[in-house]
């Protein structure tokens, strides 16, 4: 018996790692004749880096799939594996697989999008928290790094106040990812050199 659950916790976080792993802004940058993201602005294959082509229509839709396989790799598991916990598990798979994708060289993109979409199918309440940081950051100050960082700092915040502190550990565990991911977008923030929304540099 315990063989077997052993055996299903890894079926299912490695299936979260493939479903996170599919870098959705470099193949749609690819397939609508942008180029390799990873050659334009900073580099990275998230959403920001996707709208320094100029191709809003493609920087959305890797916002909402990004989001989406996040999001998904929740509902899959929660839906064939109930009362297991293994939506948690495959949710934070999907994560690092966004971060560290296998195929690129375990160099993916900086996991806002996707921990929004693992928030939203975890605790809803604390992905609409998510969003609206996200959200408000972004325009008070014009910084898509700010945005992320701070959605993803107060990811945590209602289930802590709430006592759900599994949910807090896993979302805070998850802010830290993030955080370290934004460690050159912090570096230029502190010298005054980071680019804003719309800026071609990166940022």
């Amino acid at each position: 018996m315990e063989g077997s659950l052993l055996q299903s916790v890894w079926l299912w976080i490695a299936a979260g790692y493939l479903l996170g792993s599919i870098p959705f802004g470099l193949l749609l940058t690819a397939a609508g004749g942008a180029g390799d993201i990873r050659k334009i602005g900073s580099g990275n294959i998230g959403t920001t880096n996707v709208l320094r082509t100029g191709r809003k229509g493609l920087a959305a839709a890797t916002l909402i799939l990004d989001a989406g396989k996040g999001a998904a790799a929740v509902l899959l598991a929660r839906h064939f594996a109930p009362d297991t916990n293994m939506d948690v598990v495959t949710g934070i798979a999907a994560f690092l697989g966004h971060l560290y994708p296998l195929w690129l060289g375990f160099k993916g993109g900086k996991g806002v999008a996707t921990m929004l979409g693992v928030t939203l199918a975890v605790y809803w309440p604390a992905g609409l928290v998510f969003a609206a940081v996200w959200i408000a950051a972004m325009l008070l100050t014009r910084y898509s790094s700010v945005g992320g960082m701070a959605a993803a700092v107060a990811a945590p915040v209602l289930p802590l106040v709430e006592q759900n502190y599994s949910y807090a550990a896993m979302f805070w565990g998850m802010a830290l990812f993030v955080l370290v991911k934004h460690a050159d977008n912090i570096t230029r923030l502190r010298a005054g050199t980071e680019s804003k929304i719309g800026a071609k540099a990166d940022g």
